[in-house]
């Protein structure tokens, strides 16, 4: 046989052969408990435990509100309280510029650049204040300018790269 061979079988001899757990009562020397195990029933035994501990440590921190205390994991309270106090930032905000337009309108007023009978407040907050348009929306020329510049260098890089892999193979 082979060293190989030879080794896996010393193992495996080792794995199942039986020993005997014995638990005695130091005083008197009396058996409390005997148990009789292989070294594979051991490391089963271990095994299962290990994941039985992690599959429990798993539910606990997940369906519990110990969560809460994992950085990451905001409470549903918390949640809720962010997503009323971001509607009402945004309807502050709306209100500022509606009170803005206003105030700029009555400025003008005051300096003489328009008449006070076309000035009217139910007008004023009446003009749309919505986000502009998506056709509106689109690319300025600096933003297009820097997208041509930024895929010259993605280039230049990806040469540069593969001159490096070249002369690597050579």
């Amino acid at each position: 046989m082979t060293d190989k061979g030879r080794k896996r079988q010393i193992i495996k001899r080792h794995l199942f052969s039986k020993k005997r757990l014995i638990i005695l009562n130091e005083d008197t020397f009396a058996e409390v408990f005997s148990l009789r195990l292989t070294l594979m029933n051991v490391f089963v035994v271990a095994t299962l435990g290990a994941v039985l501990i992690i599959f429990v440590t798993t539910y606990i921190i997940a369906f519990t509100p110990l969560r809460e205390f994992i950085p990451g994991y905001a409470s549903n309270k918390l949640r809720k309280d962010a997503t009323e106090l971001a509607l009402k930032s945004d309807s502050l905000a709306n209100a500022l510029k509606k009170n803005q337009a206003y105030l700029q309108s009555v400025v003008k007023v005051l300096n003489g650049d328009l008449q006070y009978a076309k000035v009217n407040k139910d007008s004023i907050l009446a003009t749309k204040t919505d986000a502009p348009s998506i056709e509106s929306a689109g690319p300025t020329k600096a933003e297009l300018e820097l997208r041509a510049q930024i895929d010259k260098e993605e280039q230049a890089a990806k040469k540069a790269l593969q001159k490096k892999k070249v002369k690597k193979r050579k």
